[in-house]
């Protein structure tokens, strides 16, 4: 499978962004989906992830203002980004693993950069 995000970009504190990332060449409903985000000088961390059921799981940190969803007809997932902090800012990363290979580390996207300006 192949990722493609896109939706990044420089918002202010307070504001809104959605992420998407564009899943091709696999079976979609196989992969659970998620986004991590990396910001300089930090470790890669969770952002959300779901399964193909819905399920959801949370960083901490973004709890009660993020969002993700997936659109099987499309391929895709989204990542719905209100009430954005200068500490949201990083390179977003989308994420693919197979539940068919539990022990795999997935596939990873190219990454978009979102700027929150207080």
């Amino acid at each position: 499978v192949q990722l493609a995000e896109s939706g990044g970009g420089l918002v202010q504190a307070g504001e809104s962004l959605r992420l998407s990332c564009a899943a091709s060449g696999g079976i979609f409903a196989f992969y659970v989906m998620g986004w991590y985000r990396q910001a300089p000088g930090k470790q890669r961390e969770l952002v959300a992830t779901i399964t193909d059921g819905g399920g959801e799981v949370y960083g901490e940190s973004v709890k009660g203002r993020f969002t993700i969803s997936r659109e099987h007809i499309k391929h895709t997932v989204y990542l719905q980004m209100n009430s954005l902090k200068p500490e949201d800012t990083a390179v977003y990363y989308c994420h693919a693993r197979d539940i068919r290979s539990p022990g795999a580390p997935g596939i990873w996207g190219q990454g978009t950069l979102v700027t929150v300006s207080s």
